[in-house]
């Protein structure tokens, strides 16, 4: 794994088998994973470079279509940064959430709210060199998702970041101040330190929310160390 994207925080990101968060012992590995020594190819390559972002409105969920979306209006903004508060300039940032009914435009999702014809979910854009981020979207709805019964997530965003190849990707999820499912929420919960947890949640920005338009929150993501962000491991 690059530098830049090194894990050493233990006991703060969410286990691979977590007996709240049921589906995970159908996914963590059964057996003692093998040491695949990293060749030339996947430290170097594929190379990804400016063209990771094909479109103006990659960043932008609210104009990536004919109509507006439904619901709130925000700005998510922030910076990705290395243990030390350094910037992670060239980052490509990745997410993806639910509309503001609490459905993802995916077949695998059949919760009874409706789509949204003008909302697919999805956004892009690559760090300045400053390390920072931003999206403008719509607040995403809490769902129901039958891990045990009145199962709600609570309001989120997920979050992918990748480095200089495919190889260097980390996923983590974004929420929001003063969620009432927190405490309900196996995943949210899987992250055991409340410091590691309260790293997931983004803050109010006032001084980035656009008046008369949308409401901002700034979430920054610490790669490594101390204060790094929870990252869900792969499965």
């Amino acid at each position: 794994m690059h530098e830049g994207f090194r894990r050493d925080a233990p006991g703060v990101h969410p286990a691979l088998d977590d007996a709240g968060y049921k589906s995970t012992r159908l996914r963590h590995p059964r057996q003692p994973l093998v040491y695949l020594p990293q060749s030339v190819t996947e430290l170097s390559g594929p190379q990804l470079g400016p063209e990771r972002v094909t479109g103006a409105l990659d960043h932008d969920l609210t104009r990536q279509h004919a109509g507006e979306p439904l619901g709130e209006r925000i700005v998510v903004s922030g910076r990705v940064l290395d243990g030390d508060g350094r910037p992670i300039r060239d980052t490509l940032v990745e997410i993806w959430q639910a509309n503001a009914a609490g459905r993802y435009l995916h077949k695998g999702d059949q919760h009874p709210a409706p789509l949204d014809p003008n909302f697919s979910g999805a956004g892009r854009c690559v760090t300045d060199a400053n390390g920072r981020y931003e999206f403008i979207t719509i607040k995403p709805g809490a769902y129901p998702w039958g891990n045990h019964h009145n199962a709600w997530r609570p309001q989120h965003i997920h979050f992918s970041l990748l480095g200089q190849a495919f190889a260097q990707r980390l996923v983590t999820q974004m929420y929001f101040p003063g969620d009432p499912l927190f405490a309900f929420d196996p995943i949210y919960n899987s992250v055991r330190d409340p410091e590691g947890r309260a790293r997931m949640v983004s803050s109010f920005d006032l001084e980035r929310t656009v008046p008369d338009w949308a409401l901002a929150y700034d979430f920054d993501i610490v790669l490594r160390g101390r204060e790094s962000t929870p990252i869900e491991e792969e499965r």
